[in-house]
């Protein structure tokens, strides 16, 4: 879990209620020919600054984190979320099974014993995010931008260091 200051704190509400119920984020990793975005699970766990994925070790994301630990998780949905942190790969059977959903036995075609599988644990550093799920800024936000103001003031688009 990232470091918690009030501020941190703030954030990180914030985060996890955008976040909540978007059931599929986009994984960004760093490969030899540059970056790949592939689709991945999220977890129905709060996001405490830390976002958990599952996946087999014989994949390439794994061996690009393997490299390269840099990633970015966007989502999009009722709001966008783009989270820019740090991969670990966690071999860890009890949070596997903390984690497990019997989706994963369709999606990745195996069982929660399967040796083959790792986590992947993201500590956010930054994000930025949109919130478009608030009518009132977003009517606030088009109306400045029609007028050929800029969104400022409108807090529909911040960005936040969490480390």
């Amino acid at each position: 879990m990232t470091n918690s200051t009030p501020d941190n704190q703030e954030a990180i509400e914030k985060i996890r209620e955008l976040i909540q119920g978007i059931d599929t984020a986009m994984l960004t990793t760093v490969s030899e020919e540059g970056l790949v975005s592939r689709p991945m699970k999220t977890q129905d766990i709060e996001f405490d600054g830390d976002l958990w994925f599952l996946t087999k070790k014989d994949t390439d994301k794994f061996h690009e984190l393997l490299q390269n630990r840099q990633v970015n998780v966007a989502y999009a949905g009722k709001s966008f979320v783009s989270i820019r942190g740090e991969a670990e790969l966690v071999n860890s059977t009890e949070k596997l099974k903390e984690l497990w959903n019997p989706v994963y036995e369709q999606l990745l075609e195996t069982n929660v014993d399967d040796p083959n599988l790792v986590l992947i644990k993201v500590q956010a550093e930054a994000v930025e995010y949109w919130d478009a799920g608030n009518k009132f800024k977003m009517a606030r936000f088009l109306f400045r931008r029609l007028m050929g103001k800029s969104g400022e003031g409108t807090n529909m688009n911040r960005t936040v260091e969490l480390d």
